[in-house]
């Protein structure tokens, strides 16, 4: 059942999204302030950024024996207005036990948004949605036009105003799960670096 607001417009918890079937279209759908947003279909270089971003990941939690996992689009809740947010990122790392019923992805330390021409003022307004989930420690915007991201740290509890800037020649170190890797190696099988043949 979807309550309507006092202005009109149609409005969603968290656990009516859940269970909600869609728009009857391969369409998916982020809860923004209780209305279903739409996000963009992903262009190829952001799928392969995607799939790059969490074989490289989960590849170094398993290696070094760690409990946390990484997730693709996995639904988490932020910690301000939780009952009509909730966001997919394109990828998050969590370290809580594994719940097989579990809806939400649990205690997220890492989230990854790749930024695309189409929506990257969307996927930016998120910041502040994850910088409310109290076990977030980092949050990572990958471009998919350039070789290049932001960091944005947590640091004794606070968030920085001015995220990191990672280069093309420099190198991406994720602290909250003790992970680095040249910047260049995320996009070594994307155009953006390809040599032609």
């Amino acid at each position: 059942m979807v309550a309507v607001r006092k202005s009109g417009f149609l409005g969603m918890t968290v656990a009516e999204f859940l269970d909600w079937n869609g728009d009857g279209t391969d369409t998916r759908y982020e809860l923004v302030n209780g209305e279903p947003r739409a996000m963009a279909p992903a262009s190829a270089t952001h799928a392969y950024l995607q799939v790059a971003l969490a074989r490289l990941i989960e590849g170094h939690l398993i290696d070094r024996g760690s409990p946390c996992r990484a997730a693709t689009e996995a639904p988490v809740v932020p910690g301000l207005s939780s009952n009509v947010n909730l966001r997919v990122p394109d990828l998050a790392v969590t370290c809580a036990p594994d719940d097989p019923d579990a809806r939400l992805l649990p205690d997220p330390v890492l989230i990854v948004e790749i930024l695309s021409p189409g929506n990257e003022r969307e996927t930016r307004s998120n910041l502040w949605a994850y910088a409310s989930i109290p076990s977030v420690q980092e949050i990572l915007f990958v471009q998919s036009t350039r070789v290049g991201a932001e960091l944005h740290r947590r640091c004794n509890g606070d968030w920085p105003t001015e995220p990191i800037i990672i280069g093309p020649d420099d190198e991406l170190v994720l602290a909250s799960i003790g992970y680095r890797v040249p910047l260049i190696q995320v996009y070594a099988r994307t155009k953006l670096v390809r040599q032609p043949d």
